[in-house]
């Protein structure tokens, strides 16, 4: 039985993770057939928006260490290890599945229970995460010695700062939602039970809006961390000017009354 499901609801896929045993922890398999569904989702041209969350109220507890023990026992020791890959390769699986994937599309993570370890890094990887209020996130992976190697390193620092970053890291401790929301780690905050409900009216908003135009802007936003501003500025105008077009017809709706006072 597979261990992730893929919900279609017109432009929006929700992938969900399914391993109630292990807290939705991710083994070898479990990471090849994310990896496939957000493959599927970024070469489905009807595709606007994916959400990903776990089910049985917790998001996902990391990398399966109960299959690690097994594939230890078993001489398997380098699994991970094996998962060298080409830096220029936009397709390339992570240990987690996805977390190496670079799409051209948003994906939401709706989180609710343990986000732990490379299940945070899972939702890391996300552009947006929704979180429950009694959820957590948390390097629990730092008790026994297994590296962030799904982006964590790399994310955390971008999407919070160095301070909060290191803080994390270096002490693996849990962050809970209010705290999480305070430094920028969750972008909404909702009671229990409702994140995927809250997650999937926010990918039908950012379905909504015009997608040449936000997918440019996102791209741009990605781009520009390695680049020097005057590089950086002169890579956002080349992705925005081909989407000057849909500005102006952008601007003859709102002449036309459209989203008037801030309206979405």
């Amino acid at each position: 039985m597979s261990n992730v499901r893929i919900e279609r609801m017109d432009d929006i896929h929700v992938v969900t993770l399914d391993r109630p045993a292990v807290r939705n922890a991710v083994d070898s398999d479990t990471a090849r057939e994310l990896h496939a569904a957000f493959l599927a989702f970024e070469d489905d041209p009807l595709a606007r928006v994916a959400v990903v969350h776990g089910a049985h109220g917790h998001f996902c507890a990391g990398w399966d260490l109960q299959f690690g023990a097994r594939a230890a026992q078993g001489g398997q020791g380098g699994a991970l290890a094996d998962l060298d890959f080409d830096s220029a390769d936009a397709r390339a699986i992570g240990p987690m599945g996805p977390s190496r994937l670079r799409l051209s599309k948003p994906v939401i993570a709706a989180v609710s229970g343990a986000a732990v370890a490379g299940g945070m890094e899972l939702a890391l990887w996300c552009d947006l995460r929704v979180m429950e209020d009694d959820a957590y996130f948390g390097v629990y992976c730092r008790r026994f010695g297994v590296p962030l190697i799904d982006g964590g390193t790399v994310r955390l620092p971008r999407l919070i700062g160095m301070g909060y970053a290191m803080d994390l890291i270096l002490t693996g401790r849990k962050v809970e939602a209010a705290e999480a929301l305070q430094m920028g780690l969750a972008n909404r905050v909702v009671p229990r039970g409702q994140a995927r409900e809250a997650a999937i009216a926010l990918a039908r908003q950012l379905a909504a809006f015009p997608q040449a135009t936000m997918r440019a802007d996102r791209e741009s936003a990605h781009a520009q961390w390695d680049l020097p501003l005057g590089e950086a500025l002169q890579q956002e105008w080349q992705r925005g000017k081909a989407r000057i077009p849909d500005a102006l017809d952008g601007a003859q709706r709102f002449a036309a009354g459209e989203g008037r006072h801030g309206r979405f």
